[in-house]
């Protein structure tokens, strides 16, 4: 079975958020922790959280994935942007496990101007002090697409950052395929070579989820402008493929395309009828 959803809105509770899913056909979905934008998390409701437990049992979902905030940015050269994440990150951390054995998933960050190995050092640094071995969470590492100065633009980077933490077995990747496109990976002619290539740099045993994404730009462009299914350079064969390849197809799959409610819906179905049962 497709294990499929989307980014959903968290503002009316998590029970709300699977009821969402089940009226756009989605068996998954994705959200933020806290504003996308801001700091302040609101207080979890226990009940809350149970009536969402019942849904994902009844509807058997798969695992769901929390997404830090934008804002945060573990390897700036300013020592207080640095603490925030710190702070931010190991709060997540604490209320995941009210939604024990999820994912979350963070974006590296930018090392702005420090240098990608200052960067990946300050990463890893702050992944060695927020993770916890009793943890149920796996935390996600996320394809980059390499705009400016952001660390995680191949698979190197994040094998590097990986490398130096310590509770390794807590973490994984979430591939972004607009991401790994705007990167220069090139999912459309060559899936099978780049599926290859990150079992040779990070292992395809890291890989635990997909944000799946159309692409506005052609490959190698490092923008990160996400595109509606097919609606892109990718193109939907290519997303096709995706879904159906042996070392992805039972991997959670996560839109992030420019769309409400209402236009999930439509490319859920459409992706369904794309999978080969």
């Amino acid at each position: 079975m497709l294990t499929i959803g989307c980014h959903l809105s968290s503002s009316k509770g998590f029970a709300a958020m699977g009821r969402d899913a089940l009226k756009i056909g989605a068996n998954t979905f994705q959200f933020f922790t806290r504003n996308p934008r801001g700091s302040k998390a609101k207080d979890i409701d226990p009940l809350d959280v149970l009536k969402l437990q019942e849904i994902v049992s009844e509807h058997h979902f798969g695992m769901l994935l929390a997404h830090a905030p934008y804002t945060l940015n573990p390897c700036s050269a300013d020592p207080s942007t640095r603490e925030f994440a710190l702070h931010t990150m190991a709060d997540d951390l604490v209320r995941m496990e009210q939604l024990p054995h999820n994912y979350y998933n963070f974006h590296p960050g930018s090392h702005v101007g420090q240098g990608a190995e200052e960067g990946i050092r300050l990463i890893a640094a702050q992944l060695n002090e927020i993770l916890k071995p009793e943890q149920t969470t796996t935390v996600l590492l996320e394809t980059m697409a390499g705009k400016g100065t952001e660390v995680g633009r191949s698979f190197e980077e994040l094998r590097a950052i990986l490398d130096r933490v310590e509770l390794c077995d807590k973490m994984g990747i979430c591939l972004d395929t607009c991401h790994v496109h705007d990167g220069g990976y090139d999912l459309v002619n060559d899936l099978d070579g780049v599926l290859e290539e990150f079992d040779r740099v990070i292992g395809l045993s890291r890989l635990r989820a997909i944000h799946l994404n159309d692409s506005l730009n052609p490959r190698g462009a490092h923008k990160d402008r996400h595109a509606k299914i097919g609606e892109g350079h990718i193109g939907l064969d290519a997303i096709t493929a995706i879904i159906n390849h042996p070392a992805l197809r039972t991997l959670p799959f996560f839109l992030e395309t420019p769309n409400e409610l209402p236009g999930y819906q439509e490319e859920i179905a459409l992706l369904r009828s794309r999978y080969c049962e």
